[in-house]
């Protein structure tokens, strides 16, 4: 065994990585989660809101995080239009508008009683970095004086009243880096005292921990606490158990669990024969 173990081919270990990422995949193989703290809290803010409450929804990522972000940017949408919250999505992203247009995409197909203006908006992308977050939370129209399609904030129902982002009553953030979660903190939810949850990537997390719960409420960290936000829906709102597009971050978590196994044995197995070689002499 030990000499087949240390001249294996690494293309058999290529080919093991493979099927323990494609199997539960192809099996759709889904495991309960245990959300943390931090999640349910996130949670229990969007669920507690009252009816047509007003969301800022902040998408600061583009297609590269995508894996990562996307479920819980989708999750959020669908709690809120659930709740029936009004929703105002805005990007720092050039490329974050793709991300927010697939939101609007999806609640045109599952919620098709929601009304464009009336019930969410998209304002688009916003250049300069955290410059626009500084402006918006004194003086809206400075900054975004219409939406992605040119119609003026005046014209809109759902903005027709609003002056500044002060004027919301949560401000929800999906973030993969710079503009992102800490400039909300630092420039919305920290002067302004504006209730704020995030959804971040594995990476940005243990930086923003320093920022709960007095700057930000709670926050999502990477697939996994987009996971463990799922499960969570799905628990509160059983009419989404039999749509596979709400599960997507659980089914997600079915190959990396497969995955990190295989690393973890394969770490001890190589472990094993470099002692191995230590007692032979052979090093």
């Amino acid at each position: 065994m030990y000499d087949f173990l240390k001249s294996l081919d690494r293309r058999w270990i290529f080919l093991l990585m493979l099927l323990a990422v494609a199997i539960p995949i192809l099996g759709g193989w889904r495991f309960p989660e245990r959300p943390s703290p931090l999640v349910e809290t996130v949670f229990d803010t969007i669920e507690d809101l009252p009816a047509g409450s007003r969301v800022w929804m902040a998408y600061d990522y583009d297609p590269a995080s995508q894996g990562e972000l996307h479920p819980m940017g989708m999750a959020f949408a669908r709690h809120c239009a659930l709740k029936r919250h009004k929703m105002y999505f805005m990007t720092l992203w050039p490329q974050g508008t793709v991300m927010v247009q697939s939101c609007l995409d999806m609640l045109k197909t599952e919620f098709p009683d929601l009304v464009y203006g009336e019930d969410y908006v998209n304002l688009g992308f916003r250049p300069g970095s955290e410059g626009p977050i500084k402006i918006i939370v004194t003086d809206l129209r400075k900054s975004v004086s219409s939406d992605i399609n040119g119609v003026s904030l005046d014209e809109i129902p759902m903005t027709r009243d609003l002056k500044n982002v002060q004027g919301v009553d949560l401000i929800i953030n999906v973030s993969s880096g710079t503009p992102g979660t800490k400039e909300w903190v630092l420039y919305a939810s920290t002067p302004f005292h504006i209730t704020t949850v995030a959804g971040c990537t594995g990476v940005q997390t243990p930086y923003l921990y320093p920022y709960v719960p007095d700057q930000l409420l709670g926050m999502l960290g990477a697939i996994k606490g987009g996971a463990e936000y799922e499960f969570l829906l799905l628990d509160a709102y059983p009419q989404l158990r039999d749509n596979p597009d709400a599960k997507e971050a659980l089914r997600r978590m079915g190959p990396q669990l497969f995955g990190h196994l295989l690393l973890i044995a394969l770490i001890v197995m190589g472990n094993v024969i470099y002692f191995m070689q230590r007692q032979r002499g052979e090093v």
